[in-house]
């Protein structure tokens, strides 16, 4: 099964794969976050605004693109960035997803967002 997966998936299938992962995993939290609490501290220009889901769109993509762009270059200053494992050619897509779960840093990143979105999701509810 996995010869044939990767036999199936082509260099620029595999690299697309591990950039959408990247940005959807790991960047897209982070700069989602940030647009919640630039709300919470009261910026009014957010309020009903598209431009920052285009914002968190757009800084999600550039940042997983810079991060898989020097991950491999410059890897112990993007360890907590890039991902080796979301570029294996001979893991499926919920292999690499599993792969990327079990390890215990991805695991410490998605606690944390978890617990900063619940906090700030309260502090929301709260204020009003």
């Amino acid at each position: 099964m996995v010869a044939t997966v990767a036999a199936r998936k082509s260099r620029l299938h595999n690299a697309l794969e591990g950039l959408v992962l990247t940005a959807t995993l790991q960047s897209f939290p982070t700069f989602a976050a940030a647009a919640f609490l630039l709300k919470l501290c009261g910026n009014h220009d957010l309020v009903g605004d598209p431009g920052v889901a285009i914002f968190v769109a757009f800084a999600s993509l550039a940042h997983a693109l810079l991060a898989v762009t020097f991950g491999p270059r410059f890897p112990a200053f993007f360890k907590t960035v890039y991902e080796p494992k979301l570029f294996d050619a001979s893991l499926s897509l919920a292999d690499k997803i599993t792969a990327w779960r079990t390890q215990p840093v991805a695991s410490l990143q998605l606690v944390t967002i978890v617990l900063l979105l619940s906090v700030m999701a309260v502090v929301t509810a709260s204020v009003g």
